[in-house]
């Protein structure tokens, strides 16, 4: 029969161990978790499919080429994030911000835009995402959701957008020079102002405002 102090450390033994299971992977200085902070961090090339970061800071962070396919993205900061070659497939940017990055007042900054950045979004969530005047150049968007999405201003030159839903979204004063948009759903979308036209006349539901000066000609 075991002694209590035996029975009792090993208890405490295998609670401690569980608790370090439990805990978030770290990496290069960032705690893969929901709501953590890693603004400016360096995460260039790493594998974060599948990782939950909903409601994470993650503005200034670079992501050049990193795996964030079926990443729980909802919610979280990514202004001025480099999302170069980032494979966002699958992910879930519901409510992200992803469009200017304002520095406190007292650095005396300035707002500046969001960099170039050319992610695989193919499938992503970015419903109610706030894009605005974001940089999508060849972007490909095929199949994402972004219903109710902010692109006032986006760049969306070149963009692959085939069977997106747009349905809600508000595109004003947005460049669609070359954008892909076949079988794209618009229900109640605005595009006031858009500049460029599809290289593809979308094929999808039209019931929304258009006045983007020549496109879909």
């Amino acid at each position: 029969m075991r002694s209590f102090p035996k029975v009792f450390c090993l208890s405490v033994l295998s609670v401690a161990l569980l608790a370090g299971s439990a805990q978030a992977r770290t990496v290069n200085g960032c705690a893969i978790q929901a709501k953590t902070s890693c603004a400016y961090k360096n995460l260039n090339g790493k594998n974060l499919r599948g990782a939950k970061l909903s409601g994470a800071t993650l503005h200034h962070v670079k992501l050049r080429n990193a795996d964030l396919r079926n990443a729980d993205l909802r919610g979280a900061d990514l202004r001025k994030a480099d999302l170069s070659g980032a494979n966002l497939r699958g992910a879930n940017l519901k409510g992200a911000k992803l469009h200017y990055y304002t520095a406190p007042k007292k650095t005396g900054a300035r707002a500046s835009q969001t960099p170039s950045c050319a992610p695989n979004c193919i499938g992503a969530n970015l419903s109610n995402a706030n894009l605005f005047y974001a940089n999508l150049t060849n972007a490909n968007l095929s199949n994402a959701n972004l219903t109710n999405a902010v692109l006032f201003g986006a760049n969306l030159t070149n963009a692959n957008l085939p069977y997106a839903n747009l349905s809600g979204a508000f595109l004003n004063d947005a460049n669609l020079t070359n954008a892909n948009l076949t079988g794209v759903a618009l229900n109640f979308f605005t595009v006031l102002g858009a500049t460029g036209c599809s290289t593809v006349t979308p094929t999808g539901i039209l019931s929304g405002y258009i006045n983007g000066n020549g496109c879909y000609n």
